[in-house]
């Protein structure tokens, strides 16, 4: 198995700290407002990692954090005249919501930055004790970036490129200006709780540090992410991490790429984003997720309606040959398919490599006539299939299926269809050949055969 490591900069193998366990921690989002199909990539490839690493035997410890205060969370609550937790608690809601219709699953831990105060302030505290952390006049907090002698090693930049290159924020209390804070002092009306240095909360980059050692230890596999992360967020974590236990922080970091539209980053500052919901209003959610899967996690995604559109295609394809093949008997899965699957995914989790393997996989389904093979390969399909989080629905199901509101009935489709059997029965071809024109233009496939008339939505 090997994996983009961004740390090195090349592909290593995974080597477990603890044979036969994976320990890994995800940045998961800032819980202000819905989430968007940046959003959605994050949690789907990292639900594939986990996915596939335990296809392989591996027993993972998987947690996904939330970050429930914040600036922007402190803005939007603000905005919308509620407190932080009413507005956290029903942003969270809705991502639940929105994941569980992905098929991504649940993570085995998902910890919040208010659950975690006390471990937050413990770790502010021993870097201050050991030098790397200073309290400030203002009451903030701030780690000393000039101490901790690796920084920069994960984002491949040295300090004296970043004070001259990077645009960094002036504030007189810090003792330079790429100290970043661990502490923010209280703010009239912002949440706030009780510490060493005052009444407070937690700067961002320090509640992942203390929350993944909390749940993993000082020292675990892999941590992932956006790429957006890198830097400054995550050379933060390892400058915290590590000064504060004296221990490596991580092996393996994994990153992967934007979601882009029209070549620009797909964000919510940006305001050019699409929330799930706003595709899952028009797509089915195994769609999207078959869309998230077919480039490499490290790549840049763009997204378009074609892209989608080609993803359902794609789907469908699938469908289709699962549908003709009947449910059959259980079947062991085709040693050779599973091979070439673990082939491609054990090359950094080359997804578009997997996902042509059961193209292939459909293209001899499709031709095979024995029983038995159809049943084998249609067997394999499913495994591999689910071994992504795909091809988790009924054939008829979604083939039949639609985002809400698109298009006529399944009972109006019937009736149209019945009526135009009525009318061939009759010699009405005319008016037969007439449905089958409105279906078409509804976006209803018709498919004869010898059971009879089946229909799918295009």
């Amino acid at each position: 198995m090997l994996i983009h490591n961004t740390l090195t900069g090349d592909k290593q193998p995974l080597r477990p700290l603890v044979p036969g366990k994976v320990r890994m921690y995800v940045c998961g989002a800032t819980v202000y407002d819905l989430c968007h199909v940046g959003h959605a990539r994050v949690f789907v490839v990292f639900d594939v990692v986990v996915r596939y690493l335990r296809h392989l035997g591996l027993d993972v410890h998987y947690v996904r954090n939330i970050t429930d205060i914040d600036d922007k969370i402190i803005r939007r609550a603000a905005e919308n005249g509620e407190t932080t937790t009413a507005l956290t608690e029903r942003t969270i809601a809705a991502m639940h919501e929105d994941l569980a219709r992905l098929g991504v699953l649940p993570p085995d831990d998902e910890p919040r930055a208010s659950g975690h105060i006390g471990a937050i302030i413990g770790m502010v505290e021993t870097l201050i004790a050991k030098g790397y952390a200073y309290a400030a006049p203002n009451g903030d907090v701030y780690y000393a970036v000039q101490r901790f002698e690796r920084y920069g090693r994960l984002s491949h930049r040295v300090i004296e490129e970043l004070r001259a290159g990077e645009r960094v924020e002036v504030n007189e209390a810090k003792a330079d200006p790429l100290d970043f804070a661990l502490w923010k002092a209280a703010k009239p009306g912002e949440p706030a709780w009780p510490s060493p240095w005052g009444d407070g909360r937690p700067g961002w980059h320090i509640e992942c540090s203390a929350m993944s050692t909390q749940c993993l230890g000082n020292h675990f596999d892999i941590h992932g992410g956006g790429y957006d992360l890198i830097f400054p967020h995550h050379e933060n974590e390892i400058a915290q991490s590590e000064a504060a236990t004296g221990e490596p922080y991580v092996n393996v970091w994994m990153h992967n790429g934007f979601v882009r539209i029209d070549d620009e980053k797909m964000s919510k500052s940006l305001g050019n984003f699409f929330t799930i919901r706003d595709v899952l209003a028009r797509y089915q959610p195994e769609v999207l997720r078959f869309f998230l899967l077919g480039s490499h996690y490290r790549s840049a995604l763009n997204y378009s309606d074609a892209a989608l559109d080609a993803a359902r295609e794609g789907l469908t394809r699938f469908y289709l040959a699962l549908d003709r093949a009947g449910a059959g008997a259980d079947s062991a899965p085709d040693g050779e398919f599973v091979a070439r699957f673990d082939a491609a995914m054990q090359d950094d989790f080359n997804t578009p490599g997997a996902i042509a393997v059961l193209f292939e996989l459909v293209r001899e389904l499709n031709r095979a006539e024995a029983p038995g093979r159809v049943a084998t390969l249609a067997a394999t399909l499913r495994h591999l299939g689910g071994v992504l989080g795909l091809l988790q629905d009924d054939p008829q199901a979604f083939l039949k299926g639609g985002a809400a509101g698109e298009g006529p009935s399944d009972a109006d489709i019937d009736a149209l269809v019945q009526a135009r059997l009525d009318a061939r029965n009759a010699r009405d071809f005319a008016r037969a050949d007439a449905i089958r024109a409105e279906l078409t233009d509804a976006g209803i496939v018709l498919e004869d055969g010898a059971g009879g008339t089946t229909w799918r939505r295009r």
